[in-house]
C-alpha cells in the first residue's frame, strides 16, 4: 500500500496539475471560435473581462487555501461550509458532472482531429468507429489511473511539458509571420463581419473563455496531497499566469495571418488550419499531434479530479459512502468507476447529437459556473467574518474585493450563457439529487432545511421546464 508520504505532490507537480487541467482541447480551438464571433478589438475586451474575472477567482482560491487549510477538495467543500449541505452537494455534483462532460468533449475532439486525416472513418468525431475508439481510450485510462494517483500525476507532468511545445512553436511561427496590415484590417471584424453589436460579439466568446480556464482550481482539488498548503495557492497563480499568456497569444496572432472570415471557417482544431496557412501542411500535422497529446493529458488530469471530488464528497457524507472507498493504491476506485461509466454513456449519446462538439463545450462551461459562484460567495463570507485573518487583518478588505469581483464575473457568465443552458443543467441536477437523498438516508438525518427545500423546488421546476423544452423541440442540444 502506498504511504501518505509517497503521495505528496511538490509545487512543480501541483502547478503541472493546474496547467495540465487548463491546457486542453479549448486552447487549440480558440482561433475558430473567436474568428466566428469578433475581431481583435472584441477579443481583447473579452480577454480583459475573462482574465480579470478568473484572476480574481484564482486569488479567492489562494486566499481560501491559506485561511482555511483544514478544508480539503476545496471546490465543493467551500460551498458546503458557507451555504449548507445541499448547496455543497450541488457544487460537488455540478463540478463532477461538468468534468464528465468536459471529458466527453475531449474524446469528440480526438475523433474530429483524426477525422482530418481519416474523414470517412472518424468524420466529425461522432461516428460509430470514433465512439468505439473513445470507449477503448476511456477504459484504458481507467485502468492506468487505478494503479495509483502518484504515478498518474507524474505522467501528467510529463505530458504537460510535451504538449506545451507545439503551442509555443505555433506562437513563434505566427509571431515571425505577423502581418500588421492584415491585423489592422481585421481589428473591428473586417470583411463579412456579421451585423451585431460589440457587446454581442464579446458575449459570444464568453463560454469558450470559461471553458479554457476550467482547471484553475486543479491544485485546490488536490490540496490534501500538497507538501505544504502554501504551495496550493502559489501553484494556482503560477498556472493561471502562464496559461493566460498562451491563450491570449493563440487568440490574437491568427488575425495577422488571415482574414477573420477565413479563421471562422477553419475546421476544428482551428489552430491546425491557421498554422497550415502560415507554414504549410506540416504545421497542421504538427498541431494535430499536439492536440492528441494535449487532450489525452487533460483527460488524465480531469479523470483524476472527477474521482477525487466524488471521493471527497463521499468522505464528508455528501455523497453515498460507497464512493468513499479506495483500492490498495489509494485511488478512489468506485468514484472512478462511476465517473467513467457516465462519461461512456455521454460519449455514446453524441451519435445522435447535431453538434456534439460545441454543445459539450458550452454545457461543460455552464455546469462549472455554479461551483465557481459558490466559491466566490464563500470568499466574501469568510472575509466579512474575519475567519483566518487573525494574524493578517489588513488582508480582509483586499480579499473581499477580489471575491466580489469574482462573484459578479460568474453571474455575468451565467447571463452570457443564456437561459437554455441553465435549464439543461437543471435537467441533470434533478436526477442527480437522488445521490444526495441516498447519502442523507444513510446518515438518518433531515433531507432539507427550509431554505434548501426552496432551492430544490426551484431546481425541479427549472429542470421540468428544460425537459419540456427538449421534448417539444424548443430547446435543441
Amino acid at each position: 500500500m502506498a504511504s501518505a508520504s509517497t503521495q505528496k505532490l511538490s509545487l512543480f507537480a501541483l502547478t503541472g496539475m493546474v496547467v495540465g487541467s487548463m491546457v486542453g482541447a479549448g486552447i487549440f480551438n480558440l482561433p475558430g471560435r473567436f474568428g466566428t464571433a469578433t475581431g481583435p478589438f472584441g477579443a481583447i475586451i473579452a480577454w480583459m473581462i475573462a482574465g480579470t474575472g478568473m484572476y480574481m477567482l484564482a486569488r479567492v482560491f489562494q486566499a481560501l487555501a491559506e485561511k482555511k487549510p483544514e478544508i480539503d477538495s476545496g471546490v465543493f467543500a467551500y460551498a458546503k461550509e458557507g451555504f449548507g449541505n445541499y448547496m455543497g452537494f450541488l457544487s460537488a455534483f455540478g463540478y463532477w458532472l461538468g468534468s464528465c462532460l468536459g471529458n466527453v468533449f475531449y474524446w469528440v475532439l480526438i475523433g474530429s482531429t483524426l477525422g482530418l486525416f481519416f474523414p470517412s472513418i472518424f468524420g466529425d468525431g461522432s461516428t460509430i468507429i470514433a465512439i468505439v475508439v473513445s470507449l477503448l481510450g476511456i477504459w484504458a485510462f481507467h485502468f492506468t489511473i487505478l494503479r495509483g494517483v502518484e504515478q498518474a500525476a507524474f505522467i501528467n507532468v510529463i505530458v504537460t511539458i510535451a504538449k506545451i511545445v507545439p503551442i509555443v512553436v505555433a506562437i513563434l511561427a505566427m509571431a515571425f509571420a505577423f502581418n500588421y496590415a492584415q491585423f489592422s484590417a481585421n481589428f473591428f471584424g473586417g470583411v463579412d463581419m456579421p451585423e451585431k453589436s460589440l457587446v454581442a460579439q464579446v458575449r459570444d466568446t464568453m463560454l469558450i473563455t470559461v471553458f479554457v480556464f476550467l482547471g484553475i482550481e486543479g491544485a485546490s482539488v488536490y490540496s490534501r496531497f500538497a507538501r505544504t498548503r502554501a504551495d496550493v495557492g502559489t501553484a494556482t497563480i503560477l498556472g493561471f499566469i502562464g496559461v493566460t499568456g498562451l491563450m491570449v497569444a493563440i487568440t490574437l496572432l491568427p488575425y495577422a495571418a488571415m482574414t477573420r472570415a477565413t479563421m471562422a471557417g477553419v475546421q476544428n482544431p482551428s489552430l491546425a488550419g491557421v498554422l497550415e496557412v502560415v507554414v504549410g501542411h506540416w504545421g497542421a500535422v504538427f498541431i494535430s499531434i499536439g492536440v492528441l497529446v494535449s487532450v489525452l493529458g487533460a483527460y488524465l488530469a480531469w479523470s483524476l479530479i472527477c474521482a477525487e471530488v466524488l471521493f471527497a464528497a463521499a468522505k464528508s457524507a455528501d455523497m453515498p459512502r460507497i464512493f468513499a472507498t479506495q483500492n490498495r493504491n489509494r485511488v478512489p476506485a468506485n468514484a472512478l468507476w462511476l465517473t467513467n461509466i457516465v462519461v461512456s454513456l455521454f460519449v455514446i449519446s453524441t451519435y445522435w447529437s447535431r453538434d456534439a462538439f460545441n454543445f459539450m463545450l458550452d454545457m461543460t462551461s455552464v455546469t462549472a459556473l455554479l461551483p465557481y459562484l459558490l466559491v466566490a460567495g464563500y470568499g466574501i463570507l469568510l472575509a466579512r467574518r474575519g475567519e483566518g485573518y487573525e494574524q493578517t487583518p489588513e488582508e480582509r478588505g483586499r480579499d473581499q474585493v477580489f471575491a466580489w469581483i469574482a462573484l459578479i464575473y460568474t453571474i455575468v457568465m451565467f447571463v452570457a450563457a443564456g437561459l437554455k443552458y441553465v435549464l439543461l443543467v437543471c435537467v441533470l441536477f434533478v436526477p442527480g439529487t437522488i445521490l444526495y437523498v441516498w447519502a442523507r438516508r444513510e446518515q438518518k438525518v433531515t433531507l432539507f432545511t427550509s431554505i434548501e427545500l426552496i432551492v430544490f423546488a426551484v431546481t425541479v421546476i427549472a429542470g421540468l421546464v428544460g425537459f419540456y423544452g427538449l421534448l417539444s423541440g424548443t430547446i435543441t442540444p
